[in-house]
């Protein structure tokens, strides 16, 4: 019997990977979503995509103006010690609170943006167990 080229093999494996990808929902812990929309500073609230709380339209706002930030640790550098965004250099990512109404703590809702100035956004209302991308027009 004739055996297999092992580079072809591993093409064929690979491929059958990324077919299998496409077709198969991201699991829990993943950035899913972008949606287009504009800044809220310019009073285009109606284009932020659906799963933004009304609440993100006043943190985007202050992260537009660079502050002032209710909370001391709005703005500091984000980890990303999940994993769950892409990699970049540390101090690439910050972190901004997205307020939950009745809420005693920060609660757990984050706008997290990658860049100065911010070139990716994303959304978190699980405190960093999941992120869904959306983009804001310059």
């Amino acid at each position: 019997m004739r055996r297999l080229n092992p580079v072809i093999l591993l093409a064929v494996l690979v491929f059958a990977v990324m077919l299998w990808q496409r077709h198969t929902p991201a699991p829990v812990g993943t950035v899913t979503g972008t949606v287009a929309t504009t800044p809220a500073s310019q009073g285009n609230a109606a284009a932020l995509p659906d799963f933004l709380p009304a609440e993100a339209c006043a943190t985007l706002d202050a992260i537009a103006r660079g502050g002032p930030f209710e909370h001391s640790q709005d703005g500091v550098v984000f980890g990303n010690y999940e994993g769950l965004l892409p990699q970049q250099p540390r101090g690439y990512y910050h972190e901004y609170t997205v307020e939950t109404p009745g809420a005693r703590t920060r609660g757990t809702r984050r706008i997290i943006t990658g860049g100065t100035p911010p070139m990716v956004w994303y959304y978190t209302d699980d405190h960093y167990r999941s992120f869904r991308r959306f983009e804001m027009s310059r």
